[in-house]
């Protein structure tokens, strides 16, 4: 089995992205699954057809795209991509649409195809934070996950694929207000290998109550 797992590049003024910085920090293996690491630009439509390239070359069996979500605790394992870009900063070609769709003929979303809630679970198994997201925001994070499910549904609709986003690293939030949230990098990839092993071993989700009040 394969595992293709992508981390973008810093943006937004940032000097490092934990997302990628922690995929790095992965093992080679997880479960008896190989893990292919690839870095892709924060550029809208640039990282999705890295994404496509990086599965037509390696075929894997399921895809897992990391961002940053800076201000979460933990990581969250999202739920669903919206057919919506609203760019509120520009992307790192200083490219900033607003109010259109990532694929004009697609649904309003898709949902992942990830066993989403043994993934957290697992992440929890293990003594770890971690959390489902119902909103992957309207930025490149959201468009690329999109793309992905959009991608799969129409060309290999035997891949299994999905999107994680990661908190702040300890080292970015110095100059930020005292009270927000990060994590250490060596603690983000240890809850992405929690979660990719969920998702190499489990076939079909799991049972849990995960829902949210707001």
């Amino acid at each position: 089995m394969k595992v293709l797992i992508t981390g973008f590049d810093p943006f937004g003024g940032e000097s490092v992205n934990p997302a990628y910085e922690a995929v790095k920090l992965l093992p080679d293996t997880i479960a008896g699954a190989q893990i292919i690491k690839i870095e892709v630009p924060t550029v809208f439509g640039e990282s999705s057809i890295k994404v496509q390239e990086a599965i037509a070359t390696h075929n894997p069996n399921i895809v897992i795209c990391v961002g940053q979500a800076g201000g979460r605790p933990s990581i969250s394992v999202e739920a669903v991509a919206i057919n919506l870009i609203e760019a509120r900063i520009p992307d790192n070609k200083g490219n900033q649409p607003l109010g259109t769709p990532v694929q004009e003929d697609g649904p309003a979303a898709y949902f992942s195809t990830l066993p989403i809630k043994a993934m957290v679970k697992q992440v929890h198994d293990n003594n770890l934070p971690a959390f489902i997201s119902y909103s992957a925001g309207t930025f490149v994070c959201n468009e690329i996950m999109y793309n992905l499910l959009y991608h799969l549904a129409h060309k290999h609709p035997d891949i299994k694929g999905g999107f994680i986003h990661v908190p702040f690293e300890t080292g970015q939030v110095i100059k930020q207000s005292a009270t927000t949230a990060s994590m250490s990098l060596d603690t983000i990839a240890k809850s992405l290998e929690h979660a990719i092993e969920a998702a190499v071993t489990t076939e079909d989700d799991i049972t849990l109550n995960v829902g949210t009040t707001h």
